[in-house]
């Protein structure tokens, strides 16, 4: 049986200048905890798999918005695993996200990955919204398949969007079904793990980092507007994030 579940998170800014959560929202497989937060003006949100999701069929989404000054960080307990439903007739799943960011409000969106299992078809949507002051740190970090098996059908979109206008709009397939080439020497080049690594910041409209491979399989690319996106992909989750990782601290300390 199918499980359509969402969750809600917003944060606001409180009178003494830290963060509060006054809608923290969860029901199904998605629940929310909050956590410490490594940095005091920030909240900081755990999303714990609280049953085995998304399966085929299952319709999840997950919405967070970030009111004006407000900071808030958003990881995961583990990776989330797509996994083909119980039926005959395989039945795809899809996960939304949304996330609004206001005036000088700061997200920081880490979850772990998302491992594509073998049978499974996921359809995921991940659309953001920024004021112009707004900043973002956003990564997403697919794993093709579990250990010694083929992937699944995996679609993701993700589309942002600052003051009303597109600043990235990008969409990736993989798996059965996805258009010819996703694993061949343009896209994976046999490699299993793929990710990106979104930066937003305001302070990229006076001095913004230019366009550059950062080794041998992964590239950081200036946007049309205060933010750069990283792309890599890796052998494995693990190398994949050490990338994703080294990209961000560089672009922290610019």
């Amino acid at each position: 049986m199918s499980v359509q579940a969402a969750a809600r998170i917003t944060a606001v800014l409180d009178g003494r200048g830290a963060t509060a959560l006054p809608v923290l929202e969860s029901d199904g497989p998605l629940a929310l905890r909050r956590t410490r937060a490594t940095t005091t003006p920030y909240a900081r949100v755990t999303v714990v798999g609280a049953m085995s999701a998304p399966l085929g069929g299952d319709r999840l989404s997950i919405a967070a918005r970030v009111e004006e000054g407000a900071r808030l960080t958003v990881d995961s307990a583990a990776a989330t695993v797509a996994l083909p439903g119980p039926g005959r007739i395989p039945q795809p799943a899809s996960y939304d996200v949304a996330l609004t960011v206001g005036e000088r409000g700061v997200l920081n969106w880490l979850p772990e990955q998302l491992i594509s299992a073998s049978g499974s078809e996921l359809h995921m949507t991940t659309r953001v919204e920024l004021a112009a002051t707004a900043r973002l740190v956003l990564r997403e970090e697919q794993v093709l398949g579990r250990h010694g098996e083929s992937t699944g059908t995996l679609g993701a979109r993700l589309t942002v969007h600052r003051v009303g206008r597109p600043l990235l709009d990008q969409e990736v397939a993989y798996g059965p079904g996805a258009p010819g080439g996703w694993d061949g020497g343009a896209v994976l080049g046999g490699h299993r793990a793929v990710g990106q690594l979104l930066v937003v910041d305001p302070g990229f409209e006076d001095k913004c980092p230019d366009t550059r491979l950062l080794g041998p399989t992964a590239v950081l690319t200036r946007l049309a507007g205060p933010g750069v996106l990283v792309t890599a992909v890796a052998p494995d989750a693990r190398l994949l994030r050490t990338v994703l990782d080294d990209a961000l601290g560089e672009l922290l300390d610019a």
